[in-house]
Formats: structure tokens, sequence, C-alpha cells
């Protein structure tokens, strides 16, 4: 589903040149699921990023379904994104003027995937029956996660990549979104790959590896 060979990052900053990831390999396969662990500043983001083509390694190759995704020009990249991946932020970026539905809606629409019987399905699962029309104001932190969970699953992608998912949350509540994520990941078989500082997180994950000073370990301790 997804590969990372040899791929190296770095960026030019005042201080001089700033290596974030080096000699980072990895291989998800479809239906598995992968916690990336690691202090801030370790280059979990930027991997993940990598992984999206949101941005292009300096040396490297990475692959999804059989696609080398730094050869594409950026419009077939886009593509890419909302055909084949699934996104969820720390931060939900949830559209202000959409209603719950709609923003559950719009990534299943922009990839030609929207399927009204899924989307009600889904409303159920998140708890977000009776919610419908109402803006993402008008939800708690954890239903806007929720909801941003649901839109990227309304897709149906292979591929899900999460960048602290349950950051903005509290424990509780973290729990719960985080049970959800994993429930919902299996019920559509998408590979799953999530970043995370979190041992919580990454318990129940098929496996689990750590980044440190941008090297990729065998597994996280």
């Amino acid at each position: 589903m997804l590969e990372l060979n040899q791929v190296h990052k770095t960026y030019a900053t005042p201080q001089g040149p700033l290596k974030v990831l080096e000699d980072v390999s990895l291989r998800l396969a479809a239906g598995q699921s992968l916690g990336l662990m690691g202090e801030s500043g370790s280059g979990k983001s930027t991997l993940l990023h990598l992984a999206a083509g949101l941005d292009l390694p300096d040396h490297g190759v990475i692959t999804l379904k059989g696609q080398n995704v730094a050869s594409l020009p950026e419009p077939t990249r886009a593509r890419l994104r909302r055909e084949q991946l699934g996104l969820v932020f720390q931060q939900f970026h949830l559209v202000p003027s959409l209603t719950v539905i709609d923003n559950l809606r719009l990534q299943a629409r922009l990839a030609n995937r929207d399927d009204a019987d899924w989307a009600g399905y889904l409303i159920k699962r998140l708890g977000l029956t009776g919610m419908e029309k109402r803006y993402p104001e008008q939800l708690s932190g954890g239903q806007q996660q929720r909801l941003a969970i649901g839109r990227a699953l309304a897709p149906r992608p292979p591929l899900l990549l999460a960048d602290e998912p349950t950051g903005n949350l509290d424990e509780t509540t973290a729990g719960e979104v985080l049970e959800l994520l994993l429930s919902l990941v299996r019920e559509t078989h998408c590979a799953l790959l999530i970043v995370t500082h979190s041992l919580q997180v990454a318990a129940p994950l098929d496996r689990c590896l750590r980044l440190r000073h941008g090297r990729l370990l065998d597994a996280a301790p």
C-alpha cells in the first residue's frame, strides 16, 4: 500500500541545513495499522506529509499503491490524495460555512464517491444523529474530531494518514475517539498510519515504530 525507501529530507534554515529525516524506510500493507512515535521535532509530521505527497523528499522513493509519488506533477498528486488517501489532523480543518452532513460528505464528493447510505451510517456511528444541520462551531471538540474522521473515511480510502488525531482532546474523549477511529478503520479495511506521542494511542495498533533524530528505529520501546 505504502512504501518509503531510503527517504531523506532537509530544510534550509537561517542557521544552515536542518536534517529532518535520514535514510527512512518502511512498508505498510493493505489493512495494516502502523503507529509512528517520537519526540517533538523527530520528523514524524514531515514523514506523514511526504507520504501524502504534500511535500517531496530530497532523496529516496515513496510509492503509494505502486506509484512513485515524487515523480507525479502536483495536479496528479492532488488527485491521488482525493482518491486514495484520507487525512486526519490534530486541527479539525472543518469548513465553518458547511453543515455537519455537508462537511462529512465533502471529501467523498470531491472523489466522486459520495454515498448517501454510507454517509448516514457514518453519522450514526459518529454519534452525530440529529446534528446533521448544525455547524462545526456548534459541536464540542470531540464531536468535531469525530466528524473529521468521518469526512476522511467517507470516500472509503485504501489508506488513512492521521497526525496526532487525539492531541487536542481530554483523556476520556481521546480514548473514545481513538476507539471509534480504529473500529471504522477495521470496518473499511483501510491501512492506517498514525503519528502519535501517546502510548495509549499506539498500544492497539498492529505495529509501532519510533523516529529519533530523523532516523527510524526498528521498534518503539
